[in-house]
């Protein structure tokens, strides 16, 4: 057992990851940290509050990578029949991917809902 997990700090890693790509913006309809392009959602950034982990939501369109969401610890098909449409809720928690891959994750969301134009600029994106 790790630990050293600290999903707070994963949380805080993703975020700050979502809300570098290009033309982003956080939002907070519903009371929960949400990133966007172009007005349009690419994740959701659960902080955790109401007891339950912190984790976050992304539109997964690729199979395999839907399939490797899926399969973190915990990982299931979002609420309100966004899971239909290949969004996967992640919780932080014992056993989660690397940051770098739950960056991965955040990124081919982005390239799901922001205009190709910025989609192209990802490369070189996530910091070192």
């Amino acid at each position: 057992m790790d630990a050293g997990f600290d999903a707070l700090k994963t949380w805080e890693a993703v975020r700050e990851f979502a809300l570098s790509l290009p033309e982003t913006r956080e939002e907070f309809p519903w009371g929960e940290s949400v990133a966007k392009v172009n007005k349009k959602v690419f994740v959701f950034l659960g902080s955790g509050d109401g007891g339950r982990a912190p984790g976050f939501t992304v539109k997964l369109t690729d199979e395999d990578v839907h399939a490797d969401a899926l399969a973190a610890p915990g990982a299931e098909p979002a609420g309100y029949g966004l899971g239909r449409s290949g969004w996967v809720t992640v919780p932080l928690r014992e056993g989660t991917p690397a940051v770098e891959v739950l960056c991965d994750w955040i990124a081919d969301s982005y390239r799901a809902v922001a205009p190709k134009r910025l989609a192209a600029r990802l490369d070189g994106s996530r910091p070192e």
